[in-house]
């Protein structure tokens, strides 16, 4: 699908423009309709419903919750614009579930603090889809997967809680990849179904957060929560256009930045949760809320040093490659020191890590976070014999029989150690401020609707697996537990999104979403796709 830019309108006027002056109150005598039938208050005002629901649709994340802060918008109407967005678009299955009962009542709630004068949450009214594999009280946290379609938390997870008690509020729960096993979501469970790329139906959003990417690259909501165990958050970001972090996990998982608590799990040395927004300055937003810390600022980009290791450049996409190098064009015009030392090794030290601890430590995990639940009777065998996607089946049927076991002690011993050091050494001998590379070197590859992911080509070349070759760039950072940024790059002439994601040192999570916010103003974000 060709996209289009979030702009234009029947008056004439941009509805980025509109919705940013009504956002300062410089229109005060515009007024703001609502996208539900209750809008009396609308029944004297010029009937100009489609540029304002175009308005609140370009909101970012900061400029909606500013909008509601200041009274130009109600929470209220900006919930329901989504909500009607969402079943609008339901065909694409981002969501697995849509609060919309809840959502609404919480928007109220809201509006009514804002009118008796009380001091309202940094993320007051901020509409949030969250990934199903994430508890949200009230609804199931299902994991994409038959066996858990029941199963109801009893209290959100921790880092979800922290912003719902900013004034969050929860859209709805967002369709993943099967249990996270994946990069597709290209899920065949009857209840969640294979979720669509909005700037191209026909392909991936990514995964395992794909429903996550792809509702928030569909405008349905401006942010939103996924998790990463070894490029979940970062994939979906870049096939989508939007932004993405993984945090710092550090030592082990032990030092990671947001609670895993009340997440499904894979493993509890490489899961982490993580923000997703249209912006990178949204990102850091959430990212402030999360980690109770203050939202960074810009880092100029003139004599920064940008790691471009050549391990992470080979195999790409003609398309790909083409934007970055117009990226990386873009940054060196702008002052960047562009490094050209490779990394080798950390590709194969990367896949013989990830694989053993991903599918080793749910045998514990998983069974640990059931029994929390109150769910010990479901068991990992229970799991199994319910999985709808063949992707899915094969890599957890290696969990149930411990494949991996014996390759477990060296991969987190060993190899994981070593990938940790290299990068470490890296950064550090090199004067290294970020490390830069392909999201995916691929852009976002067809559905295929009976396998849940195969194989894929590029450039016309033999098949490769999709699920490896997208991740491929991804994997070593993951089992380093440094922080990760996906940002769009740019698009394809074919109109699809390309990532482009920049690695810092462990713990330079704030300065590296600094840097971020410094390339989002110089590459410009992407248009909306039409649909």
């Amino acid at each position: 699908m060709k996209a289009k830019n979030d702009a234009g309108s029947a008056t004439g006027m941009n509805p980025v423009r509109r919705a940013l002056l009504m956002a300062t109150g410089a229109v005060a005598t515009i007024p703001v309709l609502s996208a539900c039938s209750n809008a009396s208050s609308a029944l004297a005002a010029p009937k100009v419903a489609e540029p304002r629901v175009e308005a609140q649709l370009a909101f970012t994340a900061s400029e909606a919750v500013n909008a509601i802060a200041n009274g130009s918008m109600s929470a209220e109407t900006y919930i329901s614009t989504l909500l009607a967005r969402a079943e609008k678009l339901a065909s694409l299955n981002s969501l697995i579930f849509l609060n919309k009962e809840g959502a609404l009542a919480a928007a109220r709630q809201i509006d009514s603090a804002r009118r008796a004068g009380n001091k309202l949450g940094a993320l007051a009214g901020l509409p949030i889809v969250v990934k199903d594999n994430i508890d949200a009280v009230g609804m199931a946290t299902t994991g994409g997967t038959t066996a858990l379609k029941n199963l109801k938390p009893a209290s959100n997870a921790p880092t979800l809680q922290k912003l719902i008690d900013a004034g969050a509020i929860v859209l709805g729960k967002a369709n993943m990849h099967e249990l996270a096993l994946g990069a597709t979501s290209t899920n065949l469970t009857p209840f969640a179904g294979i979720v669509k790329n909005p700037y191209d139906t026909k392909r991936t959003p990514g995964g395992s957060s794909g429903g996550t990417g792809a509702a928030i690259g569909a405008r349905i909501s401006p942010a939103g929560l996924g998790s990463d165990t070894g490029a979940s958050v970062r994939v979906p970001a870049a096939f989508n256009g939007i932004a993405g972090l993984r945090p710092s996990v550090g030592n082990g998982g032990a030092e990671r930045r947001y609670s895993t608590s009340g997440v499904l799990p894979l493993s509890h040395t490489l899961d982490t949760v993580g923000p997703m927004a249209r912006t990178v300055a949204d990102v850091a937003l959430l990212n402030a809320v999360m980690t109770d810390s203050a939202v960074p600022a810009a880092v100029p980009l003139a004599g920064l040093r940008f790691g471009v290791p050549a391990i992470l450049w080979q195999d790409l996409d003609n398309d790909v490659a083409a934007v970055m190098q117009q990226a990386l064009a873009k940054l060196a015009a702008a002052g960047v020191v562009l490094v050209d030392i490779d990394m080798p090794g950390i590709v194969d030290l990367g896949a013989k890590s990830s694989l053993p601890i991903a599918l080793h430590e749910p045998r514990t995990d998983m069974v640990a976070y059931l029994k929390d639940h109150g769910a010990s009777g479901i068991t990992l065998e229970n799991i199994a014999a319910q999985i709808a996607s063949p992707d899915v089946k094969a890599a957890f049927q290696s969990i149930v029989l411990d494949d991996q076991a014996a390759n477990y002690a060296k991969a987190i011993n060993e190899y994981r150690p070593q990938l940790q050091q290299i990068f470490a050494s890296y950064f550090k001998d090199n004067n290294i401020d970020a490390i830069l590379f392909p999201t995916a070197p691929v852009p976002p590859p067809v559905i295929d609707p009976v396998n849940g992911s195969s194989t894929t080509s590029i450039n016309g070349g033999p098949p490769v697996n999709t699920f490896a070759t997208i991740i491929r760039n991804m994997v070593p950072d993951s089992v380093a537990g440094i922080p990760s940024l996906s940002l769009p790059a740019g698009m394809t002439p074919g109109g699809l999104p390309v990532g482009l994601e920049i690695d810092g040192p462990l713990d330079s999570d704030k300065r590296l979403l600094g840097i971020g916010m410094a390339m989002e103003k110089l590459f410009g974000t992407l248009p909306a796709p039409s649909i």
